[in-house]
């Protein structure tokens, strides 16, 4: 599900951007995060977004995963067991 505006761009005109991006890792979460941000605003692009990453980036996928099933695991037990 590769979108065809990023198939169409020229990458050689952002290549300094991408090494940038893979040099300096908090670059790369701060732009992340801006683009979240954007796409967050819009509930269709999240949807698409949320799908690209389900199907294109298997990967990120399993980890959020991971993460949501550790958090509700972890408010689903007692105060006495290490829980919320």
């Amino acid at each position: 599900m590769k979108t065809e505006a990023l198939q169409q761009l020229n990458s050689t005109d952002f290549e300094p951007f991408y090494e940038a991006l893979e040099d300096d890792s908090k670059l790369l979460e701060e732009t992340f995060e801006t683009v979240l941000e954007m796409v967050s605003t819009d509930p269709k692009v999240a949807k698409k977004i949320a799908q690209l990453i389900k199907e294109d980036f298997h990967g990120l996928y399993k980890e959020v995963v991971a993460l949501r099933t550790t958090e509700k695991d972890e408010g689903n037990a007692h105060s006495c067991c290490g829980g919320n």
